[in-house]
């Protein structure tokens, strides 16, 4: 069923800008945030904790260091 949403210029222009770096389609880009939200695409947060069940602890710590990397932001990638 189509959806029609109104989106802001200022989120569009964001929105066409991430998934334009992730080489996507906004509709596509929309349709994931969408599945993540309701919980139908797993973060790396949730993954970790899953993983962290079947691991050691020092594996589970080792984990979440090497992930780390992710929770960076870099100003310079967003233009």
């Amino acid at each position: 069923m189509p959806v029609s949403l109104r989106i802001p210029p200022e989120k569009d222009e964001m929105i066409r800008k991430a998934a334009a770096r992730a080489g996507k389609s906004k509709s596509a880009f929309i349709l994931e945030a969408i599945d993540e939200k309701l919980g139908l695409i797993k973060n790396r947060g949730q993954l970790v904790r899953e993983l962290a069940g079947w691991m050691t602890h020092a594996e589970a710590d080792e984990l979440k260091r090497s992930l780390k990397v992710f929770e960076e932001i870099h100003e310079g990638d967003w233009d």
